[in-house]
């Protein structure tokens, strides 16, 4: 388990894309005796913090694991109440999304989420597309390996139409077909909540990716947490498969 350091970060140094396993919210509730859609609101706090403060400091994109596939299997009520709260988020939030110069954008299976919630999501998305600064990226009824099976099925469809040879096929073709077609892997992966495993969260992008677990319970994930473990970020050599300079 990691410890960052306290110290604040070299503001020229930052990751450009950091992408966050946000858990703990029903572990938080539950150590207060609270409900778990209890957890998911306080959740929602946390998630206002760190957009607020990755957009202060420059970061271009912030990828937050909101909904999993796996989450589908979540017991009706509950699924029902994350979805309502979605729907309230997106539509308390817009108005400082846009006038914050923030984009919106969603990777996953978001035609399985309500009509009514991608409603509002799909505006949302409208009114901030041509904002130039923090991308913040949902993964709603997200998966990484439906993901790859997707992007398996197009590449296909390319090679049997006549369109791309598959000698022709490269990382970048494969990039190009997934969910996060042109933007840039994460360089930093946060987990709160303490378990150790990537939960199927972009398993192509991830590939090297630092990467940082905490166990901090999302809800209480705070700035100083977060700012220390861009200081550590930036303390690590990254080799990407080559020896150290050093």
């Amino acid at each position: 388990m990691s410890h960052p350091d306290s110290g604040d970060p070299d503001l020229s140094k930052l990751p450009s894309h950091i992408a966050i396993i946000m858990d703990g919210n029903g572990r938080w509730a539950k150590q207060r005796l609270m409900n778990r859609i209890n957890g998911h609101e306080k959740g929602a706090d946390a998630v206002r913090r760190i957009v607020r403060i990755c957009r202060e400091i420059g970061i271009e994109i912030l990828t937050l694991y909101a909904f999993s596939t796996e989450n589908w299997q979540r017991p009706k009520a509950e699924v029902a109440a994350l979805m309502d709260l979605l729907k309230r988020f997106l539509k308390s939030e817009s108005r400082d999304l846009h006038e914050n110069n923030i984009r919106l954008n969603t990777i996953g299976q978001t035609h399985r989420i309500p009509k009514s919630v991608r409603s509002v999501l799909q505006q949302n998305m409208e009114m901030t597309a041509s904002n130039t600064g923090l991308m913040l990226n949902l993964a709603l009824s997200y998966g990484g390996r439906t993901e790859i099976v997707e992007m398996v099925k197009q590449i296909a469809t390319h090679v049997k139409d006549g369109r791309l040879d598959p000698s022709a096929i490269t990382p970048e073709i494969v990039s190009d077909n997934l969910y996060t077609r042109g933007m840039c892997d994460p360089d930093l992966l946060i987990r709160t909540g303490g378990d150790m495993r990537i939960s199927n969260f972009l398993l192509w992008q991830i590939a090297y990716a630092e990467i940082f677990v905490t166990d901090t319970l999302w809800p209480e994930f705070s700035r100083e947490e977060f700012m220390a473990i861009l200081g550590d970020f930036q303390r690590r050599e990254r080799r990407f498969g080559r020896i150290s300079q050093t």
